[in-house]
């Protein structure tokens, strides 16, 4: 069995367990979606690292995201897994994350660091800042439509920061500075907040790993 197929299995394996997990939580404990769907959202966004460490090919690796586009269209479609399904007609945020990390394997897979670093504002940033932002967020504001809390902003903002420097630390084929690596980190997660503020009906799937990829890429290209 080669390295590639260990992995294409494990990918596979990977997520079908954390969508086990949630479904297991939400029938048992009764956890809302909401934190279900939060749950496989940081699940699924933390294979980045499985990716490039286990792949050994871009065409390989881009299998695992490509069939789930699918797979979550159907359940989008049907409400075959529960845990990460609102019912509500039109949040393709589901579908969008996929092809997402799709589209970043393929532009980036040469830089892991970027590829994985893109994708963890949308991954921890945007998952926390729900959570917080429904708990204890008081201050709101309105722009384009798009109703955040001034809470879960500033917890998207930090978390995005986080999760992106990890990467660029840990995955970076060359050494990069830690001071370069905060600022980086920094801008690219300022750049995610915003955008993420001013995009609704889940389509900051799509945004704020693009507008991520973008930024590390001018500061770090």
């Amino acid at each position: 069995m080669t390295q590639n197929t260990i992995a294409l299995l494990a990918s596979f394996a990977y997520v079908f367990a954390a969508i086990g997990i949630a479904e297991g939580l939400r029938a048992w404990r009764g956890y809302s979606v909401d934190f279900t769907r939060k749950f496989i959202h940081i699940a699924v966004g933390m294979w980045a690292f499985g990716t490039v460490l286990l792949f050994e090919r871009r065409a390989v690796a881009i299998i695992p995201p490509a069939a789930f586009i699918l797979i979550n269209a159907l359940s989008y479609w049907q409400g075959t897994f529960k845990a990460m399904e609102t019912g509500e007609k039109g949040q393709l945020g589901t579908i969008y994350f996929p092809i997402s990390f799709a589209v970043l394997i393929w532009l980036l897979w040469d830089r892991p660091h970027l590829l994985a670093a893109s994708l963890m504002p949308m991954t921890w940033g945007d998952a926390l800042a729900a959570v917080v932002g429904q708990r204890i967020g008081k201050r709101h504001y309105t722009i384009l439509g798009s109703r955040r809390s001034l809470e879960g902003s500033a917890v998207m903002f930090a978390a995005g920061w986080i999760a992106a420097l990890a990467p660029l630390l840990l995955l970076a084929p060359a050494p990069i500075g830690m001071g370069t690596a905060i600022s980086a980190a920094a801008v690219t997660a300022l750049a995610a907040t915003v955008v993420e503020a001013v995009s609704p009906w889940g389509i900051d799937n799509l945004t704020v790993p693009a507008v991520s990829a973008l930024a590390l890429l001018l500061m770090l290209g």
